[in-house]
């Protein structure tokens, strides 16, 4: 994935050039990793671009700059409406929406607070995270020597720029070792998530996956799946899991904003199932992309369309 390089940024409140978007090299998320972010996805759906879950992501944002005592300037709704006034203005029909709080520019030194609580949102397009064959017939992962950070170090339920250092040495680990993914332990050795994914596994049609309580992130998309699969019928539990269900699963598959919902096709060189997407996962992965095409019903409310007259009418309240 590229960037484009052109297009405007949206900081602290003004629609800058994506070449003038810049921070100060002191700038304390830089040093410290004192940030915190958002991913979410605007789909291109038959009735428009429709952004998915923003409130939810955004709420989240919210969330997680508070578990790091910072307080942003702008409020829950306000960033909502940046966000779709930015893929307007850059004129996206589909796109990756990268909301971010970080600590700015001030002085150098462990303790964040004199430093100013900065905002920042990107939009830019963003193809699938795996090819439509890694969707269809499944990708390679392995269990990472690398573990997820155990409670009362660094909290799980925030989306920190510093627990993405964890999530790098996952994934680079795994592509040096010829997987395309890892997926971590916690520091029981119970299964916890992927370098930037949810975990789900099916054994005897029953739908498993870990709880937050163990090092795992609340998911957008995990919650989605979650609430998919009850609509389908499906058992789902949300349990302490042990690696090895991993060896003897009918299904594996992750989730997440940017894999969406992908299947496992093996772990640690053991097939999973068949060897490739089981029915389960391909049921799933056919209800949320009808959904997020727009070709089935929004009965959850999940999609907000960027050029709805609410939408529109704001855009054009700013002058825009």
């Amino acid at each position: 994935m590229a960037f484009p390089g052109t297009g405007k940024i949206w900081m602290n409140g003004s629609f800058v050039d994506w070449a003038d978007a810049k921070i100060h090299i002191a700038s304390h998320v830089v040093h410290y990793g004192s940030g915190v972010f958002e991913g979410a996805r605007c789909y291109d759906t038959v009735k428009g671009p429709a952004c998915f879950r923003l409130d939810a992501h955004m709420r989240r944002l919210i969330d997680s700059a508070r578990i790091y005592r910072m307080d942003p300037p702008y409020d829950q709704q306000t960033l909502t409406d940046a966000s779709i006034e930015l893929i307007q203005i850059n004129k996206f029909r589909a796109c990756y929406i990268r909301p971010l709080i970080y600590r700015g520019y001030d002085s150098l030194g462990v303790n964040p607070l004199p430093c100013p609580v900065d905002v920042a949102l990107m939009v830019w397009e963003w193809p699938a995270y795996f090819t439509k064959e890694a969707i269809e017939e499944g990708i390679d992962v392995k269990i990472s020597t690398w573990a997820r950070n155990a409670p009362n170090t660094t909290p799980a339920m925030a989306k920190s720029v510093a627990n993405y250092a964890n999530a790098q040495l996952i994934k680079l680990e795994a592509i040096a070792d010829g997987y395309a993914e890892g997926i971590a332990l916690d520091v029981h050795g119970n299964l916890s998530e992927g370098s930037g994914q949810n975990l789900f596994i099916v054994r005897d049609s029953v739908i498993n996956t870990p709880p937050i309580g163990n090092s795992v992130l609340s998911g957008i998309t995990r919650d989605s799946v979650i609430t998919l699969a009850r609509d389908l019928g499906f058992d789902v539990r949300e349990q302490t899991l042990p690696r090895e269900l991993l060896y003897i699963a009918d299904e594996v598959f992750f989730v997440g904003t940017a894999v969406e919902v992908t299947p496992i096709r093996s772990v640690d060189r053991v097939t999973v199932g068949r060897g490739r997407r089981g029915p389960v996962t391909e049921a799933l992965q056919q209800r949320f992309f009808d959904i997020v095409s727009g070709k089935a019903p929004d009965t959850h409310g999940w999609l907000q369309y960027v050029n709805a007259p609410a939408a529109a009418g704001a855009a054009a309240a700013k002058g825009r």
